[in-house]
């Protein structure tokens, strides 16, 4: 795999068991970089460990004043050289390449996840959580991925060096031998610490960024209301607590690396004390003490590689497990999906048999709720995310649309039968033109579209704001999440790109929240003439969008208690009349109370038919409008 090749055609199915499992799931993907990392790097740190050699042949032959022997040690130290420049900068190459590779194979799958999510994903896993996985956790996998090939070909060189001086000189090379498996495993007993310490590290790391994340997201609420030193203060002492953590770690690990600089020295010293009484014993050659000696001071090279896996392993593991946690979540907990449900058609009535909310093809239906989280988790279950942390939902069948469960659908497929905008839709930078070119249809314009959703005044400000776009308000940008415009205009964008859309359902979740009564006559009735023929689920309780509607449903409770028209149901429904009109209990109570005084031509109150106290109920509401 070269970078080149990427992204993947398709980054595979990661075992999400464990962090760890899914670093060893991406080093066996990446097997070929890894084995190409693994020879480069012997290479390498062969050729190092050889260096010594070619100076103690030198060595030698000056004393033995040998110039052949001299004229063979320079031709080992050009080879040992080559070898060394070689195998250095083709280990950096391909240790980048895999680097790179594994770190997008996560991004890749972390994309395909939020894309199978999509809202949902934000509600089961903190928004700083994704965005510290997407990038700082990403770069620490793809870290450990690179190092393992480059601390494999560490360890096997160090063992080729050790079994060569056993056979090259085996007084000193025993000495070696038992040396520097000391030094590897040294650090061992630190290490859990030292993990433990870079865990609190990255975790008030990850609450700072969620905080400043979120603190920047709702700047313009903090400002109307004065609160950005609150929560800059909160940032600071957020911030601080990160630098002492870190602190902290980097105490540890500067620990590490301080023994693992100690203790080569201190086998150095041994070594020379050793050798050189040998030396002067006669038992070895002042060219074989160098050479011992220079392959044991280069043995600092390959140890670092130690170091790094450890350092390497600690800061991606967690990362790895967060990466994992994130990969594992499902779109729905029951998927039956199989062949047979990959060719039905996605289109008719849509239903969901939790709620006994019907919607019929081709009508325009608004459901009200009193409560908005309600709202919020029937609009994502009819677009086919039922939220996890409800299992009395999640025990009933998925919404059907058509009589197809919307799970037994391909992904593909039910994300373009069912278009969900939540309360709180995202607009990403880019231009107006970007924005609306999305999937779709391609049965409405983006002029029809932005007319219907009442968007006159945003083309005015963007027209405005344009410096080198000649006025086209399509081609002005449109900063991140669209902060340079008002709640009320965003809103109305947003609506305009699902109108764009034209799906085969459209499930809006409070579409006109954020502009004023005028603004949203206007948008209720573009509403209705766009989506003519379509099945359009609108979740509002503003009268305005009720009475523009086919028809309405109630839902109390959980369930869908009353269907009619707006003005059907608020003649003969105090529930719905009580959501609408934001009647108080006490206010349904006195209103009631007087319906039924009501006695007319003399009979009980109890007596009167249905009928006439609804038709009572009309009169007493219009008389308290007029």
């Amino acid at each position: 795999m070269q970078i080149r090749d990427l992204p993947f055609a398709d980054p595979g199915v990661p075992d999400v068991r464990s962090g760890t499992r899914l670093l060893l799931w991406l080093g066996r993907n990446q097997l070929g970089g890894q084995v190409k990392a693994l020879l480069w790097g012997l290479l390498l740190q062969l050729g190092i460990a050889g260096l010594p050699l070619g100076v103690g042949v030198a060595v030698q032959a000056v004393v033995d004043r040998d110039g052949g022997r001299l004229a063979l040690a320079g031709g080992l130290l050009v080879a040992f050289g080559l070898a060394i420049a070689v195998g250095d900068t083709m280990l950096h190459r391909v240790a980048v390449t895999n680097w790179i590779t594994a770190a997008a194979r996560v991004q890749q799958l972390l994309s395909r996840k939020t894309a199978e999510l999509g809202s949902v994903l934000t509600r089961r896993v903190a928004a700083g959580e994704v965005v510290s996985v997407s990038t700082g956790d990403v770069e620490k996998i793809g870290w450990f991925v690179e190092a393992l090939s480059r601390f494999a070909a560490a360890a096997l060189s160090l063992l080729i060096v050790c079994v060569g001086l056993v056979v090259y000189q085996p007084a000193l090379g025993i000495v070696v031998a038992v040396g520097v498996p000391v030094l590897a495993l040294a650090v061992l007993p630190l290490l859990p610490r030292a993990t433990r310490r870079a865990d609190v590290q990255r975790e008030k790391a990850g609450k700072a960024t969620e905080l400043a994340s979120d603190t920047v997201a709702g700047l313009r609420v903090l400002r109307g209301i004065g609160g950005e030193e609150l929560f800059l203060g909160r940032y600071r002492a957020a911030s601080q607590e990160v630098r002492r953590a870190a602190v902290h770690s980097a105490r540890m690990w500067a620990l590490i690396a301080a023994i693992q600089v100690v203790l080569p020295g201190i086998l150095l010293i041994v070594v020379v004390a050793y050798g050189a009484r040998l030396a002067l014993d006669g038992r070895i050659t002042v060219g074989e003490l160098v050479t011992v000696y220079g392959a044991v001071a280069l043995t600092h090279h390959p140890m670092r590689n130690f170091e790094e896996i450890a350092m390497a392993f600690s800061f991606s593991r967690p990362s790895a497990k967060r990466a994992a946690r994130v990969l594992s979540l499902t779109r729905t907990t029951t998927t039956t999906a199989g062949a047979a449900g990959e060719e039905r058609k996605a289109t008719g009535d849509l239903y969901d048999p939790v709620t006994g909310l019907l919607a019929p093809a081709g009508r325009f239906t608004a459901v009200v709720c009193g409560d908005p989280d309600v709202a919020g988790r029937l609009a994502d279950r009819l677009g086919g995310h039922p939220a996890e942390a409800d299992p009395a939902e999640q025990a009933h069948t998925s919404v059907l649309l058509g009589g197809v469960p919307l799970d037994e659908l391909p992904l593909d497929a039910a994300r373009t039968a069912v278009l969900v905008q939540d309360k709180d839709p995202v607009l990403l930078s880019g231009t107006l033109q970007d924005l609306l070119d999305v999937p779709s249809s391609g049965a409405v314009r983006a002029e029809d579209a932005l007319a219907a959703a009442q968007c006159g005044d945003v083309l005015d400000a963007l027209a405005q704001a344009s410096v080198d776009t000649d006025g086209d308000p399509m081609r002005t940008r449109i900063t991140e999440r669209g902060r340079s415009l008002s709640g009320g205009q965003r809103q109305r964008l947003a609506l305009a790109r699902s109108l764009v859309t034209d799906p085969e359902v459209l499930v809006l979740d409070e579409p006109t929240s954020a502009v004023d009564s005028h603004t949203e006559s206007r948008v209720a009735d573009g509403i209705a003439r766009l989506r003519e023929g379509g099945t359009t689920v609108v979740l509002a309780s503003s009268p305005l969008l009720l009475d523009r509607a086919d028809r309405v449903v109630l839902v109390h409770d959980g369930q869908a208690i009353a269907v009619g028209t707006h003005r059907e149901l608020l003649a003969t429904e105090p529930r719905y009349r009580a959501v609408v009109t934001r009647e108080t209990d006490e206010e349904l109570a006195t209103a009631s109370g007087r319906l039924h005084d009501i006695e007319p031509g003399g009979r009980p109150a109890d007596e009167i038919p249905t009928d006439e106290i609804r038709a009572g109920e009309l009169e007493a509401l219009e008389g308290e409008s007029a």
